[in-house]
């Protein structure tokens, strides 16, 4: 059995961020939010006693060079325990960038989603979950 290697003690918005400079941009960023793209950065600092402060950066933007866009931003920062026995630093990397990540994900997607349609654009939806699994193993192909 798989028993967990790290406890969430806390998670939180850190930062959020909506911007749509006027009606001519929400008129045009309404049209085109389905082309909007998520960008997903993750980084973390050690705090004391084997505890770390993890903050994840959700990015949902136009990557094509409009010069309408709406600008959408949440910083979420969980902070986590490690267990004593988390001496490797693989080990130590997948938690912070997998586990902990599909472990707060669903509070994430939410609050980002909340964000938006409280933005003016109710119609969005992620269609597709980030798989951090996978992405964590991308980083060594």
């Amino acid at each position: 059995m798989k028993t967990e290697k790290y406890k969430i003690l806390s998670r939180f918005i850190k930062d959020l961020s909506s911007e749509t400079p006027d009606i001519e941009t929400y008129l045009f960023v309404k049209d085109r939010i389905a082309k909007y793209q998520l960008g997903i950065d993750i980084n973390s600092k050690a705090i004391k006693n084997k505890m770390v402060e993890i903050n994840t950066t959700f990015k949902f933007e136009d990557r094509e060079e409009n010069k309408k866009k709406s600008y959408f931003e949440i910083i979420y920062t969980t902070i986590v325990k490690i267990d004593d026995d988390v001496l490797d630093k693989k080990e130590l990397e997948k938690i912070i960038l997998c586990d902990a990540q599909i472990a707060i994900y669903p509070h994430m997607e939410k609050a980002l989603l909340d964000l938006l349609h409280n933005s003016g654009f109710p119609g969005v939806k992620f269609e597709k979950k980030v798989d951090f699994e996978n992405l964590y193993n991308q980083r060594f192909n």
